[in-house]
């Protein structure tokens, strides 16, 4: 049995009247007839869950996605949407369409996480923004005039301000307004190799004043003068294999001070 085809006046000049043919499916059980129908029906509404999706391009999404997904809230109001309590498809499927793409940028579209709190005082403020900017004659409303309109703290708007920025990141090679070319990457610290030392040296150092004066005065020499053994062994009065020695039997003693303070 065909779809009723379209008949009556709607707000969606392309809506199908489809009335009876939610009532026959409400009454058919499980099977392929059923499963025809419903699908009849979503290939019928899909023009207007499509022009839904129009309504939020440019949110940093493709058209092809919202699509997607307007089509899956199509799908799940025709599968819920109830004849019998006297409410017309059209004014079920839109809410639940638009929610159903709200959800998507909701969940999947915010580049940080932001908790479900903080989305909602997002859309709250931005809806707030928009409204009074109507009448705040160019400006930008400011913090008390939006807590006003939607009975918010101005910490709640503050917030709610801070999330509209968390929608999107820039890439790191994106240039720093003001500058000449500079990259925000370039802003970014890196690890300091130097602090790694910063223990290393906090554990060696009473095992270096434990050693006796000479291997403190060859060791200084040696990493912190940049002598060479053989200079070493010229200041000192000794030979440099005495020198290499000296180095080696300190080397030793601090490796097993500092692996038995570790153990």
């Amino acid at each position: 049995m065909p779809v009723s085809g379209c008949t009556k006046s709607h707000p969606h000049d392309d809506a199908p009247d489809t009335a009876e043919s939610f009532e026959r499916l409400a009454r058919l059980p499980d099977g392929p007839e059923r499963r025809a129908l419903r699908d009849e029906l979503v290939r019928l509404w899909l023009p207007m869950a499509e022009r839904i999706a129009v309504r939020f391009r440019g949110r940093g999404e493709s058209l092809e996605d919202l699509y997607q997904v307007a089509a899956l809230g199509l799908v799940k109001a025709v599968d819920h949407y109830d004849p019998c309590r006297g409410r017309a498809f059209e004014a079920y499927a839109v809410p639940t369409v638009t929610g159903e793409i709200k959800r998507h940028f909701r969940d999947h579209m915010w580049t940080l996480h932001v908790p479900r709190r903080v989305q909602d005082l997002r859309n709250r403020v931005r809806s707030a923004v928009r409204e009074l900017a109507q009448t705040t004659s160019g400006r930008a409303p400011t913090v008390a005039e939006i807590a006003a309109h939607t009975q918010l703290s101005e910490a709640e708007v503050r917030a709610g301000m801070e999330a509209l920025e968390c929608f999107s990141a820039l890439s790191l090679d994106a240039e720093v307004t003001g500058t000449d070319g500079y990259a925000l990457g370039d802003s970014l610290g890196e690890p300091d190799p130097g602090f790694d030392l910063v223990v290393d040296r906090a554990a060696v150092t009473p095992c270096l004043q434990a050693l006796p004066e000479r291997e403190r005065t060859i060791l200084y020499l040696r990493f912190f003068g940049g002598m060479t053994q053989s200079r070493i062994a010229q200041q000192l009065g000794i030979s440099q294999m005495h020198v290499s020695r000296l180095l080696s039997g300190c080397f030793d003693r601090l490796r097993e001070e500092l692996l038995a303070e570790s153990g």
